[in-house]
């Protein structure tokens, strides 16, 4: 039986929030909040903030881009397909936003506060900054913030260790990186030159792998407090990344590369939550 008219619409605008990358950042910023030690209820709120602040941003992208993904024939982009329509789309972005900010209220101001900075970033990217030199900039600030949301969501507010803001934003080059390298040739097509763009695929994909192994290299360095579990993850990001690079620079952009950023990426997210109160200033 086929889906009614309602829940397509439903399915399409789900796929529009970029459901995967933004399951994955609610995921890392509430293992944070467990790290630093907040109350269940905080780790909760901070989840379902970071979750609704997530869908905001898919759906800002997908809003803003919407001519140049049709002009490009992106197929996995409902808006782009004519499977929702752009209003709904832009109103649901601003919903979610909202929502997301007014729900972080509970942890405190400070941390409602940067929050606010961090998504407000993220949207900047999606409205101007992917067409510039300085694209990556919103990715290390949105991503160098989620260790201080969780620190700044304990019932008294703590700052983060430089090194937990330091690997969080290196995380966030890779990101950006990995992210835009599928689509260098699309966005060509549609005037979009960000720093990726500008530097080429060869220097991105070194660019990527480098961001993910400095992550690694300042959360298990030993002037840090590392661990020998976070000396293991070290060694095992090192190899991943050697062999990543290696191959795409052999063979060039496929599956495969983005399978390996995502388990580097994970190894330096495990090796910062393993990190624990360590993440606090003391």
């Amino acid at each position: 039986m086929p889906a009614s008219p309602a829940l397509r619409r439903v399915s399409a605008l789900v796929r529009s929030t970029h459901p995967g990358p933004g399951i994955a950042v609610t995921v890392v910023a509430a293992l944070l909040g467990v790290a630093v030690g907040l109350e269940p209820w905080r780790v909760a709120v901070l989840g379902v903030a970071m979750l609704l602040d997530q869908c905001s941003v898919g759906l800002s992208n997908d809003w803003i881009d919407a001519d140049r993904d049709r002009a490009v024939g992106r197929q996995d982009k409902p808006v782009a397909r004519g499977e929702i329509p752009v209003h709904v789309v832009r109103a649901a972005a601003w919903l979610a936003a909202s929502a997301a900010l007014l729900l972080t209220l509970p942890l405190g101001l400070a941390a409602a506060a940067a929050h606010a900075v961090a998504l407000g970033s993220a949207w900047a990217y999606n409205a101007t900054l992917k067409n510039s030199a300085v694209s990556v900039l919103p990715y290390a600030l949105s991503f160098g913030l989620l260790p201080a949301l969780a620190t700044l969501a304990r019932p008294v507010p703590a700052l983060p260790v430089w090194w937990a803001v330091a690997a969080g934003a290196l995380l966030g080059v890779a990101a950006h990186f990995a992210n835009v390298l599928p689509d260098l040739d699309d966005d060509r097509e549609t005037g979009i030159r960000g720093l990726p763009h500008r530097m080429g695929l060869r220097a991105s994909i070194v660019t990527t792998w480098l961001a993910l192994v400095l992550a690694a290299a300042v959360i298990a360095s030993p002037g840090n407090g590392g661990s020998p579990a976070s000396l293991i993850g070290f060694v095992i990001s090192l190899a991943i990344g050697a062999i990543g690079l290696f191959l795409a620079l052999r063979r060039g952009v496929g599956r495969w590369l983005f399978r390996l950023v995502i388990t580097a990426a994970l190894i330096d997210v495990a090796m910062l939550v393993l990190a624990g109160s360590r993440l606090l200033v003391s």
